[in-house]
């Protein structure tokens, strides 16, 4: 019964659907003693021949009346108890789904999407069912159950009803012993579906990775596995579930076998009629299914209990990231400052960043490069408050951004990551998405400031074309593209372009860069590029190596430090012209890659 306590607080919410309900089906379990009572006056008057016609319809007429009420009345207390069970369902999933976008990014790193989607999935729908048919159930049991043994008692014998029911404790025992199995072999049986969600979940989002690899017999394989998993779970609950109703099936065949032989011996002594005997045995049958409504129950509310407490397990998760208390609603304008001594992830041992020391004047364009691995992205992250500095502080405007709202935050930070990830919705909803309201004509800006306008213009239905989940209908371009496009339409204060210009031509990336430089005047601008072309505009450049910041200074302060930046850019001009196919042996514009590798 703990899951009923668990969710007393619902309860107790929908106090007046749950109250009527349980009203009206003890209503029900009142009228279903009528029709067993009108069969012993009938046998009994039939037996004495005092039965007459006029007696016999008088019955029928009331039993055809008892018959409309009962099915007027379940069919309220269906809606009033089926309903609330719904309204949590659908409360459940709001909690989820809000907890879902106030966890902090770390969260999603750790857990995997197919068991957060299995949550919000099966887990609701097993408490559903226990808020539903348990609540039901359990009350159907109780309620008739005990107005059935009741009545058999006073009304008829109480020594033949104390002889059926030697056998119920027998069910109890074994009830007992089957829901403690179910338990256990119902939380493996969830995740096991947990692990296969997941399974799905990757492989249709990385499915053009699998072709690509060749690897299609050996995920369908894999798959097969663990759908076989899953089934042989499944069935493990099947089984303790299938013993239910046989082991109350014989219990109550029991019970029957008693009440007819020791009744039929006071019958006999004429200490029962004919007709009390057939009344008992018709309430015995009504007796069978509380008997299994209450293994139906177990079942039920141990399914309940696992799914409730894997949920409520997750609804147990802190954000790490949250707002203190007194944060300030607006960002004023100002420079942002990074002052950190040691940053290491929360699961790592190795720091990813030391001693960056790095400030951008308003309206500054700052360029940050280095090897793969060497923090640029971790720098981002940091001022967008995904993590938090233990060892150092991220500035704007001379406060700590942990002083500011993590919504401040967000409105005053456009950000186009790595991954540029694409609803499956039109081209001009994934542009309006941080502002859905924004009409045709700024959507259309933004995409021209970012160069795609053209390129949606080819397509088929322009801005109305629906791009496929994660927008794999769209090249790797033009998807940085519409990313950039989307961050633009916010016109936000502070732009952090992390690597977002990698999969264009360098012409088209020349022509952002020019857009940008012309639409963001007065506007701070972080770009982390691993093609230097990209920041040679910035009006101060890191380059970053092991966490650490290696050299530092403008594009032509870099190039006669003859430094990493300066090998690099010289690596890069020589493979541009290589691959335009003219200029490569010439030698004043190349420097010679051996004498300035660092």
């Amino acid at each position: 019964m703990r899951v009923f306590r668990d969710l007393w607080w619902f309860f107790k919410r929908e106090r007046q659907s749950y109250g009527w309900g349980v009203f009206l089906l003890f209503l029900v379990a009142l009228l279903e003693l009528f029709p067993p009572y009108v069969v012993r006056v009938v046998v009994d008057e039939s037996i004495q021949g005092t039965l007459t016609s006029g007696r016999l319809w008088m019955w029928m007429g009331w039993l055809l009346a008892a018959g409309l009420a009962m099915y007027g009345l379940r069919f309220i207390w269906r809606v009033l108890i089926f309903g609330a069970s719904h309204r949590l369902a659908r409360l459940l999933r709001r909690q989820l789904y809000q907890h879902y976008t106030r966890l902090s990014p770390s969260f999603y790193y750790r857990r995997r999407t197919g068991d957060l989607m299995a949550h919000a999935t099966n887990d609701i729908q097993a408490v559903q069912v226990t808020a539903g048919d348990g609540v039901l159930t359990f009350v159907d049991s109780l309620v008739l159950g005990g107005l059935v043994v009741f009545s058999m008692a006073v009304f008829i014998s109480w020594k033949l009803t104390l002889i059926a029911l030697l056998p119920m404790p027998l069910m109890a025992m074994a009830v007992g012993q089957y829901g403690k199995l179910l338990h256990k072999r119902f939380l493996a049986a969830q995740a096991a579906f947990s692990d296969i969600n997941n399974k799905v979940q990757e492989n249709i989002s990385g499915v053009r990775v699998v072709k690509a690899f060749g690897r299609e017999e050996a995920e369908k394989r894999s798959f097969r596995k663990q759908s076989d998993d899953v089934v042989h779970k499944n069935i493990a609950v099947a089984k303790v579930e299938s013993l239910f109703e046989p082991t109350i099936s014989l219990i109550a065949g029991l019970s029957f076998f008693l009440a007819v032989a020791f009744g039929s011996g006071y019958v006999v002594n004429q200490e029962l009629t004919i007709g009390q005997l057939t009344q008992f045995t018709i309430y015995l049958g009504q007796l069978i299914w509380p008997m299994l409504a209450f293994g139906f129950l177990f079942n039920i509310m141990q399914r309940g209990r696992a799914s409730y407490d894997r949920i409520r397990s997750l609804l147990r998760v802190q954000p790490d990231i949250v707002d203190r208390e007194g944060a300030l609603k607006t960002i004023p304008d100002g420079d942002i400052r990074y002052e950190i001594q040691t940053f290491t992830y929360p699961e790592s041992d190795q720091p990813v960043l030391r001693e960056i020391r790095a400030t951008v004047g308003k309206g500054e364009t700052l360029g940050i490069v280095g090897r793969t691995g060497s923090g640029k992205t971790t720098l981002f992250k940091l001022l967008l408050r995904e993590f938090e500095p233990v060892d150092g502080t991220v500035r704007i405007g001379g406060k700590p951004v942990t002083e500011y709202r993590l919504s401040a935050l967000r409105q005053t930070v456009g950000y186009v990551p790595q991954d540029h990830f694409l609803f499956s919705a039109t081209i001009a909803e994934n542009i309006a998405f941080g502002r859905p309201q924004a009409s045709r004509e700024k959507v259309e800006e933004a995409a021209k400031l970012a160069c795609v306008h053209e390129d949606i213009l080819q397509l088929e239905q322009g801005y109305d074309t629906v791009v496929g989940e994660r927008g794999v209908t769209l090249s790797g371009g033009q998807k940085q593209r519409i990313s950039i496009a989307r961050a633009l339409l916010l016109d936000p204060e502070i732009l952090l372009l992390d690597d977002s210009l990698s999969a264009v031509d360098a012409r088209t990336e020349e022509r952002i860069l020019e857009a940008l430089r012309n639409h963001r005047r007065n506007r701070t601008t972080l770009i982390c590029a691993h093609r230097l072309s990209g920041i040679e505009h910035a009006d101060q450049i890191l380059v970053l190596e092991d966490g650490g910041i290696a050299e530092r200074g403008t594009h032509t302060q870099l190039l006669k430090q003859e430094g990493w930046y300066a090998w690099m850019y010289r690596r890069q001009q020589l493979e541009s012209l290589i691959e335009q196919g003219g200029g490569g042996n010439d030698d004043s514009q190349v420097a010679p890659l051996s004498s300035t590798t660092p």
